[in-house]
């Protein structure tokens, strides 16, 4: 809502309001002025890597709004003012986000190096995002805004207890005037050249910008299978422009939030295939009630016998074939669901699953190892031809946890044993050419959405 005047890397349009009272230089004490000071006050701090760390309270005169403090060696500190109820997803996102520690233009990220896009393409194997560097980009710092003219005698500093939400301010080159002016009787402070205010990247030209149709053909949807902006917005990327009630994307935003839909809800489109009934299912359940439906007619259709006697068929004709295939749709469906009213727990063989595969994975380390080979030069063998089996039997009845499953078996490889997870995800495609069953575009299709971005480095040639 508003920069502190302490701030060294103030946010474009919004106005400057005095800090005077905060203790900047104690997190501690940052802390203890919201932290158990009385109903609905809050203060955390925490440490960060790097020797620096972040500071959050309720401010207690104003208790509507939060303050929220980024101390990073060597790059100084952020001084935010920020609505009370935000100070949690703050907090987790610069203490565990790992997406740098100022955001601009809708979630673009600086780390100190470069910039970012936003955090949207999430990679399982290491429990965060893919960082994705943005192309060309131009970093704006408060030394280069004041080239040219700015009044400070134009601007003003807010006062926290009479402060509301405002709109943002028009003449902010005045007000930034007024900061710069402020902080130059302080020698210890950064230069105004290392004050990051914004940055330009040519994605960001107004008119390399896509509207939500636009945003609807990168990801090869239409425009009404969108989340709703009014119901689902955080479904949707943070847009870079907002103006009239219309919100505007990069084009590479756009590409990486496709990329994480295709990933969450490609396996399920690719994995399907129509039922009798002409609806579209995954490709297990259709060809357990296409195999079912052959068992049950069969046994409705055929003779009896009973005490020695030949008996006629329980039944004959369309009559048969409709009450075998409602009756091996209730078994197929219980085959794939594997709640409590399943026939499989789905669950529990997922877990197994993931074990056996990962135990291989150990197996083949720990022999290369004894041989004195390091983990980096390690060739795997292929996975067993039951396992892969099984994976495929698993993810054709539950398509949607292919990208989950597979992560979670790159995590756990990386984590206990050391395997880079590109290294795993190219055992995967050989393993699954060689005994999935499947066709080699399919597993290519599935593997390049469904594996996590890092272990996408070993492409099948």
């Amino acid at each position: 809502m508003a920069n502190g005047i302490s701030t060294d890397h103030p946010i474009p349009g919004l106005p400057f309001i005095n800090d005077g009272r905060l203790p900047l230089d104690s997190p501690d004490a940052i802390e203890r002025t919201g932290r158990n000071q009385g109903a609905g006050l809050w203060g955390r701090t925490d440490r960060t890597t790097g020797g620096g760390w972040v500071a959050f309270t309720t401010e207690p005169k104003n208790p509507s709004f939060a303050w929220a403090v980024y101390h990073h060696p060597p790059y100084g500190r952020t001084v935010l003012l920020i609505h009370d109820r935000y100070q949690g997803d703050l907090h987790h996102q610069w203490k565990y986000g790992r997406s740098g520690f100022l955001h601009r233009r809708g979630g673009y990220w600086w780390n100190g190096k470069r910039w970012h896009r936003p955090s949207q393409v999430s990679d399982t194997a290491f429990e965060g995002y893919d960082p994705r560097p943005v192309d060309n980009p131009t970093t704006i710092t408060a030394a280069h805004l004041l080239d040219s003219a700015g009044s400070p005698e134009n601007a003003s500093i807010m006062k926290i207890a009479s402060f509301t939400a405002q709109e943002p301010v028009t003449n902010w080159k005045d007000h930034l005037a007024l900061w710069a002016e402020l902080r130059a009787a302080d020698p210890g402070r950064l230069p105004l050249d290392a004050c990051i205010v914004d940055f330009h990247a040519p994605e960001l030209e107004r008119e390399a910008l896509v509207d939500m149709a636009g945003l609807a053909k990168i990801a090869a949807i239409g425009v009404d299978d969108l989340p709703d902006p009014k119901y689902g917005r955080n479904s949707l990327p943070e847009p870079q422009l907002e103006a009239a009630g219309s919100m505007w994307w990069s084009v590479p935003v756009a590409q990486d939030w496709a990329e994480n839909h295709l990933r969450d809800n490609g396996p399920e489109a690719l994995l399907s295939a129509t039922t009798v009934y002409d609806t579209v299912q995954p490709t297990g359940l259709v060809d357990d009630h296409n195999r079912l439906r052959g068992v049950f007619h069969e046994a409705l259709t055929e003779s009896r016998h009973s005490g020695g006697k030949k008996q006629p068929a329980f039944m004959k004709g369309d009559l048969a074939q409709s009450a075998a295939d409602s009756l091996a749709w209730d078994a197929a469906a219980s085959l794939m669901y594997g709640h409590d009213q399943g026939l499989i727990p789905h669950g529990p063989l997922r877990d197994v699953l993931v074990e056996s595969i990962v135990g291989r994975l150990a197996e083949d380390v720990e022999q290369r190892v004894s041989e004195g080979k390091g983990v980096e030069d390690i060739m795997l063998s292929d996975m067993p031809t039951s396992a892969v089996k099984l994976l495929t039997w698993y993810i054709q009845r539950r398509p949607r946890e292919t990208a989950n499953l597979l992560g979670e078996v790159c995590l756990t490889a990386r984590v206990r044993l050391g395997l880079q997870p590109a290294v795993v995800g190219g055992l995967f495609r050989r393993s699954f050419s060689l005994d999935s069953g499947l066709d080699g575009k399919t597993i290519d299709s599935l593997l390049d959405m469904a594996l996590p971005p890092s272990a996408r480095g070993y492409r099948k040639s």
